[in-house]
């Protein structure tokens, strides 16, 4: 991409795969447009305050996409699963792709989930599959899709932080069980490179990693960046299906398979030094997490 007349259009640009994209973005001289559902929001002003033009857009409202469309040459796009459901997460994953290249998008980022390609039974990995289908159907002049595994943020997420600050680390999966992990800032450096370097990653399915430990490694980790002790916890999968059955179905899929990015050949290639949990977890404000 020309970082002096592309706009490059990144979706979900106060969440965190978005806005990591739109930060390094920014911060290297590109034009963003940002698009969210609030541009009033706390996290579109620190966007807008960086650069970026920020413009509401709605996934569910294809005239609101056509309009912030406009005069964009590139695209990062990301939905969400656990706020849209699957179903609905596909439509609007699709319906984007084929928006975008009506509007004359010439490069489009897609951000998918590692494993989507191996036929997992998680619904929420088939549906991003079937979008990257779409994108490829599509056509574009140029693609790029990056497979990312599952978030260190989720640790601080409301799922997850509660068991934290009584000093465990719930989760359904085995205490035996490996699990790769990213820090998001790390998609951003992709999702960068995938515009920076628009040519050599034309074309390229990603998946992307940084650190893979057991949840007991993962507690003694956490804990030591928290002063305190964490211990872990499993979660009967019984009660995580009570609540989600898809989840449920990926945590399955964590003990018997599991990602298997080749997390060194990975860093080798691209040059991104991913980040340590360790070093994810020093930069975390805990105290302010565990306040709130």
């Amino acid at each position: 991409m020309n970082k002096n007349k592309d706009i490059i259009l990144v979706t979900g640009a106060t969440g965190n795969q978005g806005g990591a994209v739109a930060r390094h973005l920014l911060k290297s001289g590109y034009k963003v447009k940002a698009m969210t559902r609030k541009p009033q929001g706390d996290k579109a002003g620190i966007l807008r305050s960086l650069g970026a033009e920020v413009i509401q857009g709605d996934f569910d409202d294809p005239k609101s996409l056509e309009r912030v469309l406009d005069g964009v040459r590139g695209v990062f796009s990301v939905q969400n699963t656990w706020e849209a459901g699957v179903e609905r997460e596909e439509e609007q994953g699709k319906r984007f792709a084929e928006i975008a290249k009506k509007k004359g998008v010439t490069h489009f980022v897609y951000t998918s989930v590692s494993s989507a390609h191996l036929s997992t039974g998680i619904p929420h990995f088939e549906n991003k599959w079937r979008i990257e289908q779409t994108v490829r159907d599509l056509k574009f002049p140029s693609y790029t899709i990056i497979r990312a595994v599952f978030f260190m943020e989720n640790f601080i997420s409301p799922g997850l932080l509660p068991g934290l600050v009584e000093g465990k680390l719930k989760m359904g999966i085995k205490p035996e069980t490996m699990l790769q992990m990213i820090a998001v800032d790390d998609i951003g450096k992709y999702g960068f490179m995938a515009f920076d370097q628009q040519e050599k990653m034309n074309g390229i399915e990603l998946d992307i990693a940084g650190e893979g430990h057991t949840m007991p490694e993962t507690a003694e980790i956490l804990g030591r960046a928290m002063g305190m002790k964490i211990e872990f916890v499993e979660t009967p999968k019984e009660e995580v299906r009570k609540w989600s059955e898809d989840y449920a179905t990926m945590l399955e899929w964590f003990d018997r398979v599991g990602y298997t990015v080749d997390i060194p050949a990975l860093a080798k290639k691209y040059g991104v030094k991913p980040a340590s949990l360790a070093e994810w977890a020093k930069l975390v404000d805990w105290k302010a997490k565990m306040a709130a």
